[in-house]
């Protein structure tokens, strides 16, 4: 038996790009789209890793902060790509994401955005793709068509456990 792989992650669904990441996930990997209806595909990580089996006190805690957090008014304008070659859309604006990133860590020390791979502050995103020979920002504006840019209100933050063939939610909170 191998070991698991799965991780939680602690995100903001985004409902507006949900069927295209979706689409997009199991063209590259079926494995990772959930059968949960719940589950955000589409979403902005605000603290990953996190707790693979979180305690009632984390939970708690959790529980304050999704209810201290208002609901985000935002916009998806600019398409972007990482230099690891991850296609994303960027949220403006993106100072509340930032400040629930910053809320996390000083809650859950224990727990550094991916680990200190992209630096203390990693841009807020929504991943869309991954750049190879045929997919460039340039194909994926395209397949967007009008769905970008557009507006939508953050409203909940999931614990969700990313495994191929186990991807759910596991906790779920209405912010504010």
């Amino acid at each position: 038996m191998t070991p698991s792989t799965g991780h939680s992650v602690l995100q903001l669904p985004v409902p507006p790009l949900e069927d295209w990441v979706r689409e997009r996930t199991r063209h590259h990997d079926a494995g990772f789209v959930s059968a949960d209806p719940r589950f955000g595909h589409a979403h902005v990580t605000v603290l990953a890793p996190f707790a693979p089996e979180p305690s009632a006190a984390d939970l708690a805690a959790l529980t304050d902060i999704a209810d201290a957090t208002e609901r985000m008014a935002v916009r998806l304008t600019e398409l972007g790509q990482f230099p690891d070659g991850i296609i994303h859309v960027r949220l403006e604006p993106d100072e509340p994401l930032r400040a629930l990133t910053a809320r996390l860590v000083a809650t859950f020390p224990r727990f550094e955005p991916y680990e200190g791979a992209f630096g203390p502050h990693p841009v807020p995103h929504v991943t869309l793709d991954a750049a190879t020979p045929t997919v460039t920002i340039e194909s994926t504006r395209r397949w967007l068509g009008d769905t970008v840019p557009c507006a939508c209100t953050l409203t909940r933050l999931q614990l969700a456990w990313w495994e191929s063939g186990r991807c759910h939610v596991m906790h779920e909170w209405t912010l504010g």
